[in-house]
């Protein structure tokens, strides 16, 4: 199957990570694959690592004529079987690309605010296939009034290569953190802001560390709450045992360094991936039961669902990984259960099968 990719934002999101990804996926699988994408941002830097034929353009907005040159050249030269998108901005344009060469046209949703009324009585209509990446995203649709037989799902990919556990890595980054390799470490990956229930969870983790003083906490990322945290933290006396990374571009290198993450959100998320990320590294989650959150793990197997903002429930299941067996244990059920359900290879059967017969996945 021949297939051509269109991501031209120049962003940082986990959107962009869901492109590039799933690019890959279908490469490796044996299709062959090209992308139009910005030259920068993740997407640009990420195809070219992987490898993907790439032509670089964007769409400023739906008017702009440079998207539609590149998009409409690229087409006649690679005659693919389908055109891909995973922007909003970019659905018309290719709608009106893939008519105009009879190309059918598949169209990634991964947000639920809602599009303007022409657009969400059309789009889902006019591709050939409108695709939601979680059951909570899917029926977010339908309640727009999308008919159920134009929303397909596609879950997020995991290169569960790259997202793997690495004993070496893990020593690493606890010894630049000055963390023994005996302790327990909760990690948080991810932006730091309101939505993200960050402040909750710095309670929580700060509770449990009364209880057990083996426990740590590495923060991977940044954002407005970043100050409060560090506040809370000194408040409590806990500072040493709080770890805080900054922003950075990879994440994977620490999570092998983690016990288990805390994906604490108190708003809903459309997915959630930083969850399959860390289980394909062999790390439990404690995830709130919100959005499409327990899509990405198995409650009591791989991970804990927690209320959102229940600072005594996360507290308690903090500290019931600390229980190094039981953590152990869900971390090996974790990774299987992610290599079985988002591993490349499984979301590029999947999706294989969405684009030649329009059928959703059924897992149990």
């Amino acid at each position: 199957m021949k297939l051509l990719f269109v991501g031209t934002n120049p962003e940082n999101t986990g959107a962009a990570t869901h492109f590039v990804a799933l690019a890959k996926a279908m490469a490796e699988a044996g299709h062959q694959v090209e992308g139009i994408v910005s030259c920068h941002g993740l997407m640009g830097e990420g195809m070219k690592a992987a490898h993907i034929p790439t032509h670089f353009s964007i769409f400023r907005n739906v008017y702009d004529l440079r998207g539609y040159t590149t998009v409409l050249r690229q087409l006649r030269r690679v005659s693919p079987d389908w055109l891909v998108g995973n922007f909003g901005k970019e659905y018309w344009p290719l709608i009106a690309c893939g008519r105009a060469t009879h190309t059918p046209v598949a169209l990634f949703r991964h947000r639920v605010p809602r599009m303007s009324r022409l657009s969400e009585y059309c789009i889902p209509r006019l591709a050939q296939r409108f695709i939601a990446v979680s059951e909570y995203a899917r029926g977010a649709y339908l309640r727009w009034g999308v008919p159920a037989d134009r929303v397909f799902i596609s879950y997020n990919p995991v290169d569960t290569r790259q997202f793997q556990p690495d004993p070496a890595q893990r020593a690493i980054v606890r010894q630049e953190f000055g963390v023994d390799d005996a302790a327990i470490v909760m990690g948080y990956a991810g932006r730091m802001h309101g939505g993200k229930g960050v402040v909750p969870l710095m309670q929580a983790v700060n509770e449990a560390m009364a209880e057990c003083a083996t426990l740590h906490a590495l923060w991977v990322g940044n954002g407005p709450e970043e100050p409060a945290l560090h506040q809370l933290a000194e408040q409590c006396g806990l500072a040493h045992r709080h770890h805080f990374t900054g922003w950075v571009s990879n994440t994977d290198r620490y999570y092998s360094a983690m016990s288990f993450l805390a994906f604490p959100s108190v708003q809903p998320e459309t997915f959630g991936r930083v969850a399959i990320e860390a289980e394909a590294c062999g790390i439990p989650v404690l995830g709130s039961d919100i959005g499409g959150i327990p899509e990405t793990m198995r409650d009591q197997v791989s991970g804990y669902l927690i209320e959102p903002g229940n600072i005594a429930a996360w507290r308690q299941r903090i500290l019931d990984l600390c229980d190094g067996e039981r953590c152990r244990t869900m971390g090996v059920a974790a990774r299987s259960f992610t290599v079985e359900r988002f591993g490349n290879a499984a979301v590029a059967r999947d999706f294989e099968e969405l684009l030649r017969y329009g059928k959703v996945p059924v897992h149990h």
